[in-house]
């Protein structure tokens, strides 16, 4: 058996890393490549400031390509989000930029658009489309239009949390059984060997993980933030509602709040706007500030109990693949 997704991404071992937004750098992207996977640059990757100005955004990420193309000389992916709002103004600058920088692989996040993704094929660069929320429509969606490779996503992942209470073990069968020839890789409470069999073992053929990462020595999550969440369980961690849907985080001054908000019945409109939104993720898990922001974790934090470099992250993990034959 040859893995398709180690394959089609040209990396030897078929992990990806999660974007993982502010907390990622051309120091983590470079050393999940390094050590066989495939590194993801985010959005605000390297960043310690917000900017308003999609010029600068594109120039920030355009030099943390080339910091990266610096570290490493093996395929890495840049986070592209798609929409089908027609007044997106993000996607074609940032299309544009991959084509200049040469940047091999699209992780595709978001709504579902068959038009985006033929561009970004016709583009030459591989496609891998993670819905917020995975359904057997946006699979069959998926595949009739060419996507490469299909990331399940279960409601075990940290971040923004699919809007459908699917846990990991529920969707990745329900993806892979409709998704006929296109390559599943599964997300969510991923962290280990343990778990990586266990989702091969339903039909997964990678493995996509964020929080195993953001705990390792080269991520940029803040040393305070490390530290508390070493201590956590998956039941330590709170969860309340927010837009699209939900997010949970370690506790603290300000997801504590949030909590109370919901269990109030605040709308989840309130709930975003009191928590920054995206810039609560720079505040708690950058910054180190939970009075402020908000940590967000996966599941999986329960079997992580020690702060270790990628490339041994990414053996435990591999430790799990099937060994070709």
């Amino acid at each position: 058996m040859t893995n398709r997704v180690a394959q089609i991404l040209k990396i030897e071992k078929p992990i990806i890393q999660g974007p993982l937004l502010w907390l990622t750098d051309a120091k983590l992207v470079a050393a999940v490549s390094n050590a066989g996977g495939l590194g993801v640059i985010g959005f605000n990757a390297g960043q310690t400031t917000v900017t308003r100005s999609l010029d600068e955004t594109i120039e920030r990420t355009r030099n943390e390509i080339r910091k990266t193309r610096q570290l490493t000389d093996k395929p890495f992916g840049l986070n592209l989000a798609m929409s089908n709002n027609p007044n997106d103004t993000f996607f074609e600058p940032t299309l544009q930029l991959m084509i200049d920088e040469q940047v091999p692989v699209a992780i595709c996040v978001g709504d579902f658009n068959a038009d985006q993704v033929t561009k970004v094929k016709a583009a030459g660069i591989t496609v891998v489309f993670r819905p917020i929320t995975p359904t057997v429509e946006i699979t069959k969606q998926a595949e009739a239009t060419g996507v490469d490779i299909f990331v399940a996503t279960g409601f075990d992942e940290g971040g923004t949390i699919p809007t459908k209470v699917i846990g990991t073990l529920s969707a990745v069968p329900m993806v892979v059984d409709a998704a006929n020839d296109m390559p599943v890789m599964a997300a969510g409470g991923i962290v280990d060997a343990r778990t990586a069999k266990a989702v091969f073992a339903l039909g997964a053929e990678g493995l996509y993980a964020g929080t195993a990462f953001m705990m390792s020595e080269e991520s940029r999550l803040a040393e305070n933030i490390k530290a508390l969440a070493l201590k956590a369980d998956a039941d330590d961690l709170v969860m309340y509602r927010t837009l699209p849907a939900y997010y949970r985080s370690l506790p603290g001054e300000l997801p504590d709040k949030l909590v109370q908000m919901d269990t109030k019945g605040a709308s989840r409109e309130e709930i975003s706007k009191a928590s920054s939104a995206g810039d609560g993720m720079r505040i708690g898990m950058l910054e180190g500030d939970l009075t402020k922001g908000y940590a967000s974790f996966g599941l999986g934090i329960s079997q992580i109990k020690k702060i270790e470099p990628v490339s041994v992250i990414m053996d435990r993990l591999n430790a799990g693949v099937p060994v070709e034959n």
